[in-house]
């Protein structure tokens, strides 16, 4: 009884995180293509500013969470940095699904891990299982086919979608030495970045797109509606980090690594039919090659964590010593 219970947990912590992952990334580019309001900056913005009340009502008015106290002077040597490579990585995947489809920016976005393993390879000279460099192969290959043979192909859009994965793993990397004793979780994780992503973002917002709004604002058919929906995104925004924080504490790794690239492949699918974006047979097959070495990557990075004497999260280059990377842990995400 207690194993169906378990397993009925995790299908539905599954399914409502595809839910609000799916809708965010399709209401997105709804907002960009037929709402036309081709502001990534400001859209960004909003998710922060939901973010940052919502988390504020969790923690502090509905106590879902206790608040993790963090010293004022680390708010700014710790949490701020973070809070700018945050920042960068949702804008940049917005700035993206302005220019790219849907199928296009999220098999990009499955590039991260092959992008955290070479960052941390080159900058801070880390090394890692022969075995780890062989499951990046079909990611890197994926990426390559599906590039080439994408239709819709915008190079603004692709570099925007590229440096969006080395933000990410950025961010991974610099979370373990810059928040090194603290135990976020999503939820308080949004709670102290979410308000520092909005002061850093809200300058830069107003003066590239500032006049842009105000024109869109006046010429707009429907503008009401439009804004609600704008709005929804962004409570939809912070509700997917608050389905992330529930999945990752119903789910094991492995499960999370499958389900993760299933959610991709969940999302193209989606967005195809509502979009009707054009999608070749290669393309396609482009996609399901990096789908299918994210998930080879997760296995093969979960096993070498259950060897004995394996360090999972390594803090110094000093010795050659095989290392893991930091990427699909079992721990929580923005």
């Amino acid at each position: 009884m207690d194993s169906s219970v378990g397993v009925g947990r995790s299908v539905l912590a599954i399914l409502q995180w595809w839910g609000f992952n799916v809708t965010v990334i399709i209401m997105n580019k709804w907002i960009f293509q037929k709402l036309d309001f081709k502001f990534p900056l400001s859209v960004s913005c909003v998710h922060f500013i939901c973010s940052a009340i919502g988390a504020y009502v969790a923690i502090k008015l509905l106590k879902v969470k206790p608040l993790i106290e963090v010293d004022p002077e680390d708010r700014w040597r710790r949490i701020f940095p973070m809070s700018f490579v945050f920042c960068i990585n949702i804008v940049l995947g917005n700035v993206s699904l302005r220019y790219i489809p849907v199928s296009f920016m999220q098999t990009i976005k499955s590039f991260t891990p092959a992008t955290t393993v070479m960052l941390q390879w080159l900058v801070w000279r880390k090394h890692f299982d022969w075995r780890i460099w062989g499951s990046l192969v079909p990611i890197v290959g994926g990426i390559l086919l599906t590039s080439i043979t994408e239709l819709s192909f915008d190079i603004f859009g692709f570099c925007a979608a590229l440096f969006g994965c080395l933000a990410t793993s950025t961010k991974t990397i610099l979370a373990e030495s810059l928040l090194h004793g603290y135990k976020f979780d999503s939820i308080n994780t949004v709670y102290y970045m979410a308000p520092f992503a909005t002061m850093i973002l809200a300058v830069p917002a107003l003066v590239l797109e500032g006049s842009g709004v105000v024109n869109w604002l006046q010429t707009h058919e429907a503008v009401l509606s439009s804004m609600l929906i704008i709005f929804f995104s962004g409570v939809l925004a912070f509700c997917l980090n608050f389905s992330i924080f529930y999945v990752i504490h119903s789910t094991t790794a492995v499960t999370f690594n499958v389900a993760g690239n299933l959610k991709v492949a969940v999302a193209v699918l989606i967005s195809w039919l509502i979009f009707r974006n054009p999608i070749s047979i290669m393309n396609s097959i482009g996609c399901t090659i990096t789908l299918g070495g994210c998930t080879f990557y997760g296995i093969v990075r979960q096993k070498l964590a259950q060897q004995p004497g394996t360090p999972q999260t390594p803090r110094t280059p000093r010795s050659l010593v095989e290392l893991l990377p930091l990427v699909n842990e079992k721990e929580d995400k923005v």
